[in-house]
């Protein structure tokens, strides 16, 4: 990871829908001595709202058809390394990478999961925690394995759920700390190589 010291990280965010956190991820991109630069956005869906982002700050970004697996992950890999990216952060990102995906990429690999692992894995996170009557839940940012949300967590932020909390309005909170949550996750996780290197 020599060569991610002194250098801003290539960044490729990978997004299906609205793209609340990559929005997120490009404004902390703008804020003064960040060292994350977002080089290109990936989607699995020409809909998403998050491409919005991309063309208004002027982010290149490639659509990629799921409906062949192996072909749209080898062409997301040619992506990836033709624009020299660093790092893959997946945000909102509804296609699970397949364990050959992960070790042809060989760079880390972030996602940000609205629950606090390793509660919850996989989907209706919200459902769940309000079903079981958690007095907390949150969000939490890790590396991806080939294990479904099981790689080793960068950073957590938890919130109080209330006794009127409905799925729909859990989601809403969790969401915005996931904004805050994920570009600090990224900085650390930075900071984290720097140290090691150091050594």
């Amino acid at each position: 990871m020599e060569k991610l010291i002194g250098r801003n990280l290539n960044i490729s965010i990978f997004i299906s829908g609205r793209g609340s956190n990559l929005l997120s991820l490009i404004k902390h991109s703008k804020i003064k001595n960040s060292k994350i630069k977002i080089n290109l956005i990936i989607s699995n869906n020409k809909f998403s709202k998050g491409l919005e982002f991309a063309k208004k700050n002027k982010i290149k970004y490639h659509i990629i058809d799921y409906s062949k697996k192996k072909q749209a992950e080898n062409k997301i890999l040619g992506y990836l390394r033709k624009n020299e990216i660093d790092l893959i952060c997946l945000a909102g990102f509804m296609k699970i990478l397949s364990s050959d995906f992960i070790k042809k990429f060989k760079n880390p690999i972030l996602n940000i999961h609205p629950s606090l692992l390793p509660k919850y894995k996989g989907l209706n996170t919200h459902r769940r925690a309000i079903e079981n009557k958690d007095k907390f839940s949150g969000a939490t940012v890790h590396l991806v394995t080939p294990k479904l949300d099981s790689g080793k967590i960068i950073l957590q932020k938890k919130i109080k759920i209330s006794k009127i909390d409905t799925e729909k309005t859990l989601a809403k909170k969790v969401l915005k700390i996931e904004h805050k949550l994920y570009p600090a996750a990224i900085e650390k996780f930075l900071k984290s190589l720097v140290f090691k290197e150091k050594v």
